[in-house]
């Protein structure tokens, strides 16, 4: 019962330690009832896939139609709300360039072996890379095309998640310029659903120290600490990535499309980063970051009281990236090398995903799934991630807030406000 009491960031790194102690200890062959304990964790590890693999479709709809809905309600999407949406969309795009540059760069799943050997994944590599082999550049006319289903029945069948998020845009976009009768009826039922959605996430959420356990045991069992070591090389990967885009990429955008000190804006900022580095959660760190942004750094409250809360909805630059070289890992890990028209895919569902599901529990392993479904790789590869994703989540939560904090400070100057970042520093820390 004292386990079920800690918080959910501690089940999981407890329940990983165990899952890597049993594993090796019951090793590949080792029985309980007739049954081995690979098998077994392998059925509650797919359990827990499959309740994700689940959540993905409603979920999707639902979050983009009443985020995009809200947009429009609010009348944001003047001169203010294009800024802050273009910026938004700028840094999202670069932090994934940044990642898919890193993880080629590094190609931390490349290893000699079978998938199945060093990482006890399931899935036939050979079947995998004879799907991908005939992938080339003409194949992204194709994904244009499946952003624009004949069928969106069938298209959320099949998990076409392009042409669902589409679709999810343009619905939430026109529902709020349809009558007032029939708007606040579609509105209601949008975010009856996307609360729903929620709870039902919040639920799979709850066992996910479960499946952790069960499938890094499942690993560790099948492989030993053989799969641990590319796993290092990921999480170096992630590192990597992610210091370039948060010493680098953003600073340099706020030297010269902002015009002032990065030090002195990270200084500015540095309580709101730690705060997002320890909770791992933007919402929860967002007032600390509004007093920040206004009082630290000087941006005005008009600024801050729409591109930050914003910016902690869909302004996902750590999570987009990490989606990225996430989704690249595993099909290296699988000994498939994708082309430029499945990596063109990635990026632009890594970008769309980092949108419309950032304000969930867990938002990456979600979009993760809907980026492996669109591709063809299997959902069994998350299982690799899991026993890094808790740290690499703290990191990626700051770099988010990171992003959305600098393009407060952008925003503003655009707008033409003074005084930015020479109010005294630390009056937020206090």
């Amino acid at each position: 019962m004292a386990f079920l009491k800690l918080k959910l960031h501690w089940q999981i790194l407890i329940a990983l330690a165990l899952a890597i102690i049993v594993g090796l200890l019951v090793g590949e062959d080792g029985h309980l009832f007739g049954m081995t304990f690979a098998a077994l964790f392998d059925f509650i590890g797919q359990l827990f896939l499959n309740a994700l693999k689940m959540l993905i479709v409603p979920l999707i709809v639902s979050s983009i139609i009443v985020g995009v809905a809200s947009l429009g309600d609010a009348d944001n999407l003047g001169r203010l709300g294009a800024k802050t949406l273009g910026y938004y969309a700028l840094t999202s795009l670069l932090a994934i360039l940044v990642g898919l540059a890193v993880v080629n760069l590094i190609q931390p799943g490349v290893v000699e072996g079978s998938a199945q050997e060093v990482f006890g994944l399931s899935a036939d590599a050979s079947e995998l890379e004879a799907e991908f082999a005939d992938k080339g550049a003409d194949d992204i006319v194709a994904i244009f095309l499946r952003m624009i289903p004949t069928n969106i029945i069938a298209a959320a069948a099949e998990t076409q998640m392009l042409g669902l998020i589409f679709f999810s845009l343009l619905y939430g976009f026109f529902m709020t310029r349809i009558a007032p009768q029939y708007a606040e009826a579609q509105s209601n039922f949008f975010n009856g659903m996307f609360q729903i959605m929620m709870r039902i996430t919040d639920l799979v959420m709850r066992f996910a120290p479960l499946g952790v356990f069960a499938l890094v045991a499942k690993t560790a069992a099948s492989t030993g600490l053989e799969a641990f070591v590319p796993l290092a090389q990921f999480f170096f990967s992630v590192v990597l990535a992610l210091g370039v885009h948060f010493l680098i990429t953003l600073p340099l955008l706020l030297r010269y499309l902002g015009g002032v000190s990065p030090l002195r804006h990270y200084r500015a900022v540095s309580p709101a980063l730690l705060t997002a580095f320890s909770t791992a959660s933007s919402s929860a760190t967002l007032p600390l970051t509004m007093e920040c942004v206004e009082k630290n750094a000087g941006v005005s409250n008009k600024t801050t009281s729409f591109v930050l809360p914003l910016g902690a909805t869909i302004n996902m630059d750590g999570t987009a990236l990490y989606e990225c070289v996430a989704v690249m890992f595993i099909a290296q890990a699988y000994g498939i090398e994708l082309g430029l028209a499945t990596q063109f895919t990635v990026v632009l569902l890594a970008l769309l995903t980092s949108i419309g599901v950032a304000g969930i529990p867990a938002a990456s392993l979600v979009a993760i799934a809907i980026i492996l479904s669109a591709v063809g790789l299997p959902l069994e590869g998350i299982g690799l991630l899991l026993a890094v994703d808790r740290i690499l989540d703290m990191l990626r939560t700051a770099v988010n807030v990171t992003g959305d904090a600098v393009g407060a400070v952008i925003v503003a100057k655009s707008e033409g406000e003074q005084g930015i970042l020479e109010a005294p520093v630390g009056a937020a820390a206090a």
